[in-house]
């Protein structure tokens, strides 16, 4: 396995004035093997007048220190679109592969839909998107691509829901971007989870919990609640509930060997976090 981080851990250093390319260079720095984006930003370019031409900097930055793009994150919605139809959804996906593309990365993964809008069942919604998803594979395999989704979004969260998806879209370019942490936002389990996920995985995001029960007063802080309840506040890999060691394992038994890519969503300092993380990963992934 190889270790990557997410630009997502670096949002708070983004927002008070750093850019891609310094986020590149701090990551490289820490010992990370790879890095991934999230919807590319022109606020954290340096003057690049399109996404594109913001990606083909990256991409020669990356180049340039050794560090290659991983993946590239994508907001998407293929039930209720964003603002547009399902065709144009489809599209503008299909635009984000092309900026993948030029990032240089190999895995692009996207969300399914957030809302039911209406729908009864989550199990109605994936049979109606999973058409839209595999046009967007399809189109992604003609230029080397996998495309993914994650267990993530509360609805489309847990591994039955998830598995469902991936024999429903029935693709071999189309996996599961496995979040070994996410599976506590719907209150399963990882172990468990990442034990049906594991022959799915294409891709892997670790992160780390604070955890209370419902039945306490909700914390102060950046807590979020579960599906069921419970709180759950980020915190640094290796400091939380979330078994990461276990997981790592049920997934290389399962034959996995691609990155292991960090998301820190805690409130203490970034780069002591990161820094941190990638130590205990080093450690536990043996």
């Amino acid at each position: 396995m190889k270790f990557g981080v997410s630009a997502y851990s670096f949002n708070r250093l983004l927002k008070a004035g750093k850019n891609y390319f310094e986020v590149c260079d701090l990551a490289k720095e820490m010992g990370y093997e790879g890095i991934e984006f999230i919807d590319l930003n022109l606020e954290y370019g340096c003057g690049e007048a399109s996404v594109q031409e913001l990606a083909q900097a990256i991409f020669a930055h990356c180049e340039k220190i050794g560090l290659p793009v991983i993946a590239y994150t994508v907001g998407a919605d293929f039930l209720n679109g964003r603002g547009c139809s399902a065709e144009e959804e489809v599209q503008r996906i299909k635009d984000c592969v092309d900026v993948a593309q030029i990032l240089g990365a190999k895995i692009l993964r996207h969300d399914i839909f957030w809302k039911l809008e209406g729908l009864r069942s989550w199990k109605e919604a994936a049979d109606r998107t999973a058409d839209a998803i595999r046009q967007v594979t399809e189109y992604a395999a003609e230029k080397g691509i996998v495309t993914c989704s994650e267990n993530h979004g509360l609805i489309m969260q847990d591994s039955e829901r998830m598995e469902y998806m991936m024999n429903r879209v029935h693709h071999e370019n189309y996996g599961w971007l496995v979040d070994i942490g996410n599976f506590m936002c719907a209150d399963e389990d990882p172990q468990h989870a990442v034990g049906i996920a594991a022959p799915y995985a294409v891709h892997v995001h670790v992160k780390d919990f604070l955890f209370k029960k419902g039945a306490e007063d909700m914390p102060e802080g950046r807590w979020l609640t579960t599906r069921g309840g419970n709180y759950l506040r980020g915190t640094v890999v290796g400091h939380g509930v979330v078994p990461v060691r276990p997981c790592l394992n049920i997934l290389k038994r399962a034959g996995y060997d691609g990155y292991v890519s960090v998301e820190f969503e805690g409130a203490e300092e970034v780069l002591p976090a990161l820094e941190q993380a990638l130590k205990y990963l080093q450690r536990v992934a043996v």
